[in-house]
């Protein structure tokens, strides 16, 4: 039996019925913390492709959940000149043959990091990561990685969702 003043765990069963609400606000409620987190997010990874980085965010924001890091970084995409293509297939991007080598390579490695409780950080995905990224390359997209899967957190935790300008249908 439920209690009156708490909502059930069913209360959101059908997502579109779903509105979010944002619990908090991370900057009001943290604003020393949130502001040093905002400002190294922004600095990590500044040798890897922005195409790449962007096809990482979108990953990890697939396996999270997050729609609001999902709706942000799929506009993101689009507007560095990311194809629907592209964007669509990322979830099946083992079966997809659009992705290059370097980016297959990233998505293995983004996948098993989001994963990381129950994929590790097989040896097999590794010397695959080496061989397209030099180390720093590797550590910073290992740090981005890291970085995505705590905004993805953040979000799902917060509720967060900002709808920025809506999409425009296809014709």
């Amino acid at each position: 039996m439920s209690h009156p003043e708490r909502p059930s765990r069913h209360a959101c069963v059908q997502p579109r019925r779903c509105m979010m609400t944002a619990r908090l606000d991370l900057f009001a409620a943290a604003p020393a913390e949130m502001k040093a987190w905002y400002e190294m997010s922004l600095k990590i990874a500044p040798k890897l492709e922005h195409s790449l980085l962007e096809l990482v965010k979108i990953r990890a924001s697939q396996i999270n959940g997050c729609a609001n890091c999902l709706n942000m970084h799929t506009a993101d995409a689009r507007k560095a000149g990311e194809t629907e293509q592209r964007i669509y297939l990322l979830s099946a991007w083992h079966e997809a043959p659009c992705y290059t080598p370097r980016e297959r390579a990233a998505l293995a490695w983004t996948d098993a990091l989001t994963l990381v409780s129950t994929a590790r950080a097989p040896e097999d995905l590794y010397r695959e990561l080496a061989f397209e990224f030099n180390e720093e390359e590797q550590v910073q997209l290992t740090l981005m990685i890291n970085t995505i899967n705590g905004w993805n957190r953040l979000a799902v935790a917060f509720n967060l969702f900002y709808e920025g300008k809506p999409a425009v249908a296809a014709a």
